[in-house]
Order: C-alpha cells, then structure tokens, then sequence
C-alpha cells in the first residue's frame, strides 16, 4: 500500500509538472525561434533596400555585406533577378532568409543571408536539459515526500495488521493504539473492545472446565469407590456381575468426561505459538511411550529429520507433547505384538511434515474422513477402551498452532497420521 501510494503521489506531480512545464518551454522555443527569424528577416530587408537604391547604396551594402560577415555567424550573398523570390527556411543548422530588391516596380535582385542555428539548438538544449533536471528533482523530493505521508497515514493501518497478526497467533491480549483519522480510530476501538469480550469470554470457559472438572469427577470417583465396596461385601454372584459391569460404564463414563474435558480446555486454550525444538520435545514423549511399547514388543523408531534436531516448529506449549501422546497411544493400540511404529519427519519450504505411522490394520477411506468426529471410534484406529475423542482433540490443538492433520495408508499397510506444522524463521535447516 505504501509503493502504491508513493506512485500515486508521484504520478500526480508528474502530471502537474508536464501540464505546466512542456507547454511553457514549447512556447519559449517557438518565441527564441521567431525572435531569431524576424532578427534575420530585419537585417536582410535593410539590405535590400540599399540594393535597389543608387551607386551609392550599393557601396554601403557592400561594406555592409563584409561587417554582417565580421561581426555575425551568418554571412550575407547579392543574388541576380531571376534567383530574387521571397523565401525563408529553417535547414539543418542554418537559417536562410531570402529579401527581393525593387527599383520603380521591377526587381533588380535579392538579399540572402545564411544564419547558422548551431548556438540557437545549443541554446535550447540547455533550456530543455534545465527543465528535464528540474523535474527530476522535483519528482525526487515528491517521491521523499510521499514515502514519509505513505508511510504516516498507513502506521495505523500496519498497527491494526500487527495486532490482528497477533490474535491469529492466539494472543488475546493484543491491543492497538487509537490513532490516524476518525476511520481508522473507530475502526482499532471495535478491535480493541472485540479482543476484551473474547478475552473475557475463553477466561470464563477456562473457569468453567477448571470446575466442571473437579464437580464431574469427583461423583465419579465416589460412585466407583460404592460400587467397589458392595462387591467386596457381597457372596451373591449375580449381585456381583451387575456391580462390575456398573462399574465398566462407571469407569467408560470417567474416561468419556476426561476426554471431553480435554477437548474443552483444546478448544478454550488461546496461546501464543513459539518457536519450539521438535527433536526435544518427540524424544522425550517417546521415553515415556517406550516402557509401555516394550511390554508388548512394540520397537518405536525415529527416523527423517526430526532424528538431526533441526526443525523449529510453531505451536503453544504443550499442544505438541498432547497431540503426540494421542496419536502413540492409537498407534500402540492396534499395533500387533512384535510390530514397529516409526516417527518421522521432514521439512517442506516453511512447514514441517511429522508423521507415526503403524503397522495395524489401517482404516478404509470411508472411515478416514469420519475419524476426526467426536465420539467415532473405528476398528482399525481405536480399541474398546477409546472414547472417540482422541483424533478430535489432535485436530483441534494442531488447527489452533495453524496446522494441519491427516490421515493416509502407510507403506505395507497400516496407518499414517500425517501433523503438518509451521517451521519457525529461525529453524536451522
């Protein structure tokens, strides 16, 4: 916006300069022109005169014909009758100007002079090359000067794009200064009052989920703990088997409420991405997933880029180790015993690519596009045990880091759950 209205500015004044100044200098031009011409024009009818007067005159124009020639760049020629016609023409270089004589009625001759232009062109040059420096100039102190009035009427603008930057990044707090003209000023108050009211808003949900999660767990908790001390005080097997199957829904029932209560504070939590070091944070949340995979004889390999350290990716604290810790446990859960479950990941220009692939039965198409909806559980992604919001959650925490996730065949069957990321600017490789 800036160029464009430095071009602006500058093109108007260019405009005003070719208005003003082209038709001034023509006008001089032709001015110079003429003076030189009615000056040539005078010199030559003078001679004319003393041509056709008597001996006398025709001595005077003689001495007057060699002090043309002295004093003057032009030179001075007696022509006979037949060649005497008025005439006058603009050569290259020269200026000639042709004056008959007349003595009682009838021409006995004519006056040429041959006046050199050279100092005329050099002259009008120099005014021409004067104008064109002059416009120049003044096109260069246009375009200063429209650079600094750009740059002062869009600061506002480039404020209200900061902010507006920062709240994509999921920083609420955000707030831009009042300033520029009354559009402008009304324009950063809406902005400034739309950031309180949500920032207001997601702190009255993170208020929300903190004790919905201690008023919904802790009934549970006490009715697991009920169920368990009628079972142990009961020998009546019937009574029995309804006790453990309450206490299999009691127990689906809390795993159902941790779930949505995970996928409440993914989508109440507004943070900021920073620049965060991938290798640290995947070797780490596989050292917690590797004692669990070796009970199974489930090898986890890491593999690709990721394996070098060098990708910086965007993402809020914590967003990364959850997402990862969903998607391994999928993996380790319909991985067969002995199977391999391979982390990798590449770079892509300014994204970064992270990928878990698995050796269970993978999933049909059909099913892919459904596994991100809340409460879907397949077959082939989860086991009894999930609630159907494991792939929601992921969902939700990468499209908060300005991501994407999908889901593809992995080579040889299985699955691949493929996190794309944005590479932080200041990632080495």
């Amino acid at each position: 916006m800036i160029r464009q209205l430095i071009v602006s500015y500058v093109l108007l004044v260019a405009v005003a300069l070719t208005a003003f100044t082209v038709p001034v200098a023509f006008t001089l031009t032709s001015q110079l022109r003429g003076d030189t011409e009615q000056s040539v024009r005078r010199e030559a009818r003078t001679m004319a005169l003393l041509l056709s007067g008597d001996a006398a005159s025709r001595a005077a124009l003689d001495r007057m014909v060699v002090a043309y020639a002295q004093e003057t760049p032009g030179t001075a020629e007696v022509l006979p009758a037949a060649r005497a016609k008025t005439a006058t023409h603009w050569g290259d270089g020269a200026l000639e100007v042709t004056e008959p004589a007349e003595r009682d009625g009838r021409t006995v001759g004519a006056v040429r002079i041959t006046y050199p232009t050279s100092d005329l062109t050099e002259r009008l040059w120099r005014i021409w090359g004067f104008r064109a420096v002059l416009a120049l100039a003044v096109l260069a102190v246009a375009a200063g000067l429209g650079a600094l009035v750009a740059r002062r009427l869009t600061r506002p603008l480039r404020q209200l794009n900061d902010m507006a930057s920062r709240f994509s990044d999921g920083d609420l707090t955000a707030r831009t200064a009042v300033a520029g003209p009354h559009e402008t000023q009304t324009l950063a108050r809406t902005l400034n009052q739309a950031g309180e009211r949500l920032d207001t808003l997601i702190a009255s949900q993170r208020i929300f989920v903190a004790d919905a999660s201690h008023q919904l767990r802790t009934p549970l908790t006490a009715l697991r703990l009920s169920l368990d001390n009628i079972a142990d005080g009961t020998d009546d097997e019937t009574v029995r088997e309804d006790v453990e199957q309450a206490t299999a829904e009691v127990v689906r029932m809390s795993r159902l409420v941790n779930g949505l209560l995970v996928l409440a504070r993914a989508e109440a939590k507004v943070t900021a991405a920073e620049p965060l070091p991938l290798k640290e944070i995947v070797a780490e949340r596989l050292s917690v997933w590797r004692p669990a995979a070796d009970e199974r004889g489930v090898h986890i390999a890491l593999r690709g880029e990721v394996a070098d350290g060098r990708p910086l990716v965007l993402a809020s604290p914590g967003h990364l180790e959850q997402v990862l810790d969903n998607v391994l446990s999928n993996a380790l859960e319909v991985s067969p015993d002995g199977a391999t479950i391979t982390v990798r990941a590449r770079s892509r220009g300014d994204e970064v690519e992270l990928a878990v692939l698995d050796e269970g039965p993978g999933m049909p198409d059909a099913d892919k596009s459904r596994a991100f909806d809340r409460f879907w559980r397949g077959q082939g992604l989860t086991g009894r045990a999930g609630s159907g919001l494991g792939l929601a959650v992921v969902r939700q925490l990468v499209a908060d880091d300005g991501g994407t996730v999908t889901l593809r065949d992995a080579p040889g069957g299985g699955l691949s759950v493929v996190i794309t990321l944005r590479a932080s600017p200041r990632s080495g490789g």
